[in-house]
């Protein structure tokens, strides 16, 4: 059985001068998101979509994995 592989990602926000919030998840590049709260500026959708794109690519070599996030 392969090795089970586990990921953690901090979740960064922040206010912008509009209002509204933006999150990132700084370890997967291009994982910005913008929201009218912190819940919805998580970045966490996009951050499962980067590691799932990853996958389909093999370039996270693992086949078995658990995938979580934080909150800074």
């Amino acid at each position: 059985m392969p090795e089970k592989v586990h990921m953690e990602f901090t979740i960064e926000h922040d206010r912008v001068f509009d209002g509204r919030w933006i999150a990132e998840i700084p370890a997967l590049p291009g994982t910005m998101a913008y929201g009218s709260t912190v819940e919805q500026a998580r970045a966490q959708a996009i951050g499962l979509r980067v590691v799932a794109e990853r996958l389909e690519h093999d370039e996270a070599g693992a086949e078995s994995m658990t995938i979580s996030f934080r909150a800074a």
